[in-house]
This record gives C-alpha cells, structure tokens and sequence, in this order.
C-alpha cells in the first residue's frame, strides 16, 4: 500500500503544481508585456547593472536604482516622446485622410498620367482598363490609410494603459536588477533538466534576447530614424510616422525599409519631382541599406544569429498572436525550438 499511496500523493502533488502554475500565470496575464520587457531590460542592461556593483562596492539596491534610472532616461522618456508625437502626426493624418483636402484618388491619376508609354506596352498587366484598376488600386489606399491612420490615432487612447505598464515594469525590473542572479540560479534549480541543459537553455535565451534586441531593434530603430529624417528634408508629410513604420518594416528580413521608401520614391519621380526621388532612391541603397551589413556582426555577433527565413516566418507568426510583442517573443520561441531539438538530437541514443 506504501508505494500506491506514495504515487498518488506525488501524482496529487503534480497536479495541484500545475493548477497553481495555470492560476498563477492567469494573474499575470494582464502584465504581461510589463513583465516581458521587464526582463528584456534586465538582461540588455545586466553588464551596466555589474559595471555599477563594482563601482559601488557591492551595493545592488543603489546600483539598481541607477540602472532604472538610466533605461527611463533612455527608453521610456525616448518612447512616451515618439508616441506623443506619433499621435500627432497620425491624428493630423487621419483627418486629412477622411476629408477632401486629401484627393488620394487625383494623386493617383497624376502619378499614372506621368508613367511613360511604354511601361504600359510591356508591363504584364494589361492596362487596357486602367481606369478601373486605378479606382480599385485608389480605393484600396484610401481604406488601407484611413485604416493605418485610425489604429495610429489610438495610441493616444492608450496613454493611461502605458503609464500603468511602464509603472509595473520599472518596479519589477528594480528587483530584477538587485536580485537577477538569485532568481536565474533558482530557475536554473528548477527546472528538470541537468544542469549543462540548463545552462544551454538559459544561455541560448540570453543570447537571443541580446542578439534582438541589440541586433534587430537597434539596426532597425538607426535605420527608420535616417529614413524618416530624409522624408523630412524632402518634405514628405508625416516624417516621423513613416519613420517609425520603416523601423517596423526593417526588423523583418527580405522586407525591410525598402518597402517604404521604394513606393515613396516612385511616387516622387512620376509626380514630377524626380529630383527628389532620386536622392531618396540613393539614401536607401547606399546609407539605409548597407547600415545591416555593418552594424549587424558587431552587434549580434555569429552565435546567436538566426536564419533570415526563421526570423521572418516567427516574427510574422508573433506578430499574429502577439501583437507589437512577437518582435520579441516570435524570434525567442523559434530559438528556444531550435535549441531545445539541437539538445534533443546530440543525446546519445539511450
């Protein structure tokens, strides 16, 4: 009877684990992206946080006091900064969108009246029916635009819920910083693996955390801040908005800010304004392009790169389930799955 009654009570005990676990994680749910880059900070700034122990002697609450200190001056204040002005320029959007100030469907008819004839004759399209292919390609615009201009507008409705957030993150990323390598060796503790699988896992997440966000957010937000600067100097409206769009757009491999820039300096050259266009065209290949190739083995190093194509497939993937957070959390899942399987396969068969 011992035996039976000892594995019902471990069976017990693992299921009332779980249960705790799943309620445990249902109240963390709300936080979630609080609690996401909460420790994605923790782990970006964990050499400032070390560099500042030193410093202090050995005092982690005062230098973890700094280190949040430090990621508000450089990363929320930046942020409640763009946003704001996100929001600015989106509303501004918006509302020339939704009137007729804004003859979206002339401008393609100027930019179409200007594209030379023999494009027409060797394009695969037959532009027999251009004008009804203009009305269908400028009514898509005008609901893709009022549509991207109204999602925008909603970032100042969401002010009071970044605030709480950012409340929420910054407290638990003190403790993160004064107790980080407490809570890893606990982790490291719990999980059931071995201890050089657990020092692989929790490497590889590291790793891929630093090589995102130092990687592919820092080369993407570098490479959307040349390409909405440019949009300024030449006097495209909302500068700031298409910006931030390229930044998004350069985080996903085989897109990037070319996607952006390459359609804006189309319409510039048919509108009449070549001149323009041609100097967009030649900052997107010759700074904007070539600003990956530089930055990006100094920043991210070989170890923890992924393939271009599992970054695409999980980013877009994160993006679906996750929202703005599956840059991150895309990108960490395909890592984990691939070191996980890595693990899995150098196991000596049993």
């Amino acid at each position: 009877m011992e035996p039976h009654k000892t594995s019902v009570q471990r069976a017990s005990f693992y299921l009332l684990l779980a249960l705790v676990t799943v309620a445990f994680s249902l109240l963390l749910l709300p936080f979630y992206t609080a609690i996401l880059w909460a420790v994605i900070l923790a782990i970006v700034f964990h050499p400032v946080q070390l560099f500042l122990v030193r410093r202090l002697n050995g005092r982690q609450g005062v230098a973890a006091l700094m280190s949040v200190v430090m990621c508000i001056c450089l990363v929320i204040v930046p942020v409640l900064i763009i946003l704001a002005s996100i929001a600015q320029e989106g509303t501004s959007l918006y509302q020339q969108v939704s009137s007729e100030e804004f003859d979206l469907r002339g401008r393609v008819a100027q930019i179409t009246s200007a594209v030379p004839s023999f494009i027409e004759q060797w394009t695969p399209i037959k532009l027999g029916n251009f004008p009804d292919l203009r009305d269908k390609f400028s009514g898509a615009l005008v609901q893709a635009s009022q549509s991207m201009a109204g999602r925008v507008v909603n970032v100042g409705e969401t002010t009071l819920s970044f605030f709480i957030g950012s409340g929420v993150m910054l407290y638990l990323l003190f403790f993160l910083f004064r107790d980080g390598e407490k809570l890893v060796a606990t982790i490291r503790k719990a999980l059931p693996l071995s201890d050089d699988y657990s020092s692989q896992f929790l490497e590889k997440f590291t790793s891929v955390i630093n090589a995102t966000v130092r990687g592919n957010i820092i080369i993407a937000i570098i490479q959307g801040t040349i390409g909405g600067v440019t949009f300024w100097a030449l006097g495209i409206e909302a500068a700031l908005l298409w910006g931030v769009v390229m930044t998004f757009f350069s985080m996903l491999p085989a897109i990037g800010a070319a996607f952006v820039w390459g359609p804006a300096a189309l319409v510039l050259i048919f509108s009449g304004a070549w001149l323009k266009g041609v100097i967009l065209v030649l900052v997107g290949l010759l700074i904007i392009g070539l600003i990956d190739n530089l930055l990006r083995p100094p920043l991210v190093g070989k170890d923890a790169k992924l393939p271009d194509y599992v970054v695409l497939v999980s980013t877009v993937g994160g993006m679906a389930l996750f929202g703005i957070n599956g840059f991150i959390v895309g990108p960490l899942i395909a890592a984990m799955f691939i070191s996980v399987w890595s693990l899995f396969a150098s196991e000596p068969d049993q």
